[in-house]
């Protein structure tokens, strides 16, 4: 079955795997890493939003602990150091209070210890327990730690402290950040062999990682994954979707991506519509294309559907595939003049709008608890609700 395919594939099987892990990044326009990826050392997120990293909530935790702290952060690690030698039961509280202290590499060295202790004592009552690995992977985060962060991940010792889709998502998003795909590989086949759930984020981050690998091996692990997902009755978001349409284009499978495109729910996004267009060049669908270009030119779109913005790099690529025939090359020409006039060209390319940072999404319920007083009574809403 696909899914035993996909299981077999994902599980490690000495040199045979390391070697599909070395895959050489394709040097061309999917496969290298795009300016997006050189991100400012101010810019934390990449493909996960804000309300998955959490950094800053993280941050502001941080602070509150070392301010409610008994004495000196020095005394309090060397206390650790004791407990540590004299072998004493480590409580939950405790951790939590180290991980948010450590700021340094030695910091961490210690906070390491202490997690291979107390998962050595918990190990056996971990279900419903407090997840200790987002908190972890936020502070590897932080401090730039994704190595220390990989290595505890892949450890069996530890298996079952990671048992959360978030660790692994942090993991992979500070990963991808950093151009390692490789090894953001290995995380998803970790998470993979640990029967760990994946989320909607799992496969935005997978399908990314395999667009960016860009090679016939990790277009094959996408499509089994896919699949599996589809069997599963996983909902893939647009966004993994269009990461996978790039993938099999880049690899010039013009009928998967064709297939996978079919399959966008929604496909009204300028990531879509600028694949579309590179779908209809590969298939050769000039008349399709240029009428496509000159319904956006013109406005010719229900005001229901997302106003199309069309990348240079790919309209670039539409004027070489129609330099050959002059009516055609005349109508570009002409289009790709109004285009710019309207305003619907950017200078982003298709690597650009598929990295792109999501916003996050603000639940309804943000706003229905803004207001928590009563204009009548002045009294709290709840109280105010039971009187009446």
């Amino acid at each position: 079955t696909v899914r035993d395919s996909m299981a077999t594939s994902f599980r490690p099987s000495g040199q045979g795997l390391r070697q599909v892990l070395r895959i050489s990044l394709y040097s061309g326009t999917g496969g290298s890493a795009s300016h997006c990826c050189r991100c400012p050392l101010g810019a934390r997120r990449y493909l996960l939003t804000d309300n998955i990293i959490k950094l800053k909530e993280f941050q502001h935790n941080k602070v509150t602990v070392a301010h409610n702290l008994p004495g000196t952060k020095e005394t309090y690690f060397k206390k650790w150091e004791e407990k540590l030698t004299q072998d004493k039961l480590i409580l939950k509280e405790e951790l939590r209070t180290l991980l948010h202290l450590c700021e340094s590499r030695d910091d961490m060295e210690l906070a390491k210890r202490v997690i291979y202790r107390y998962h050595a004592e918990n190990r056996n009552f971990t279900l419903g327990e407090y997840k200790f690995g987002p908190l972890f992977m936020r502070l590897c985060y932080e401090l730039n730690l994704e190595e220390s962060a990989l290595a505890l991940i892949k450890d069996q010792s530890l298996r079952g402290f990671f048992s959360d889709s978030t660790s692994y998502n942090i993991l992979m998003d500070m990963l991808f950040m950093k151009g390692e795909y490789e090894s953001a590989s290995e995380v998803l086949i970790e998470m993979k062999n640990q029967d760990v759930k994946f989320s909607k984020d799992t496969y935005v981050l997978a399908f990314a990682i395999f667009y960016k690998l860009n090679s016939p091996e990790s277009l094959k692990m996408c499509t089994m994954l896919r699949e599996e997902a589809l069997i599963k009755g996983d909902v893939l978001s647009r966004r993994a979707s269009c990461f996978a349409v790039a993938l099999a284009l880049n690899q010039n499978q013009v009928e998967k991506a064709t297939s996978f495109y079919s399959q966008i729910m929604n496909p009204e996004s300028i990531a879509c519509a600028n694949l579309k267009i590179i779908i209809h060049i590969q298939s050769n669908m000039l008349e399709t294309l240029i009428k496509e270009l000159a319904d956006a030119a013109e406005g010719n779109v229900s005001r229901f559907v997302k106003r199309h913005v069309f990348s240079e790099e790919v309209l670039a690529k539409v004027r070489e595939k129609v330099k050959a025939i002059p009516a055609l090359l005349d109508r570009f020409d002409e289009i790709y003049g109004k285009l710019h006039i309207t305003g619907h060209v950017t200078t982003q390319t298709l690597d650009d709008l598929l990295c792109h940072i999501p916003k996050d999404k603000k639940s309804p319920m943000l706003f229905l608890n803004k207001r928590r007083i009563s204009r009548r009574t002045l009294q709290p809403l709840n109280k105010s609700l039971l009187a009446e």
